[in-house]
């Protein structure tokens, strides 16, 4: 589990993301298990939702999102 101070850190990042930029992020996240969201699927999102299952994947995987900065660890 993630701390909270991580949690919320992450949270307030992914929140500042407009829609481009965050389907930009599911493109380009180094996940550790298979994203098989099609661009279909996303493009039709409402950015809230979006906002949702990137948290949700960047806290499953627990890696850093491109840009984000050092906010959780990396498995590298």
């Amino acid at each position: 589990m993630l701390p909270a101070q991580q949690v919320e850190e992450l949270i307030t990042m992914v929140s500042g993301l407009d829609k481009d930029s965050l389907l930009q992020q599911f493109r380009e996240y180094p996940a550790s298990f298979p994203l098989d969201f099609t661009p279909d699927f996303l493009d039709h999102q409402p950015l809230e939702r979006l906002r949702h299952l990137f948290v949700a994947v960047c806290m499953q995987s627990r890696k850093v999102p491109i840009g984000f900065g050092d906010i959780l660890p990396t498995d590298d």
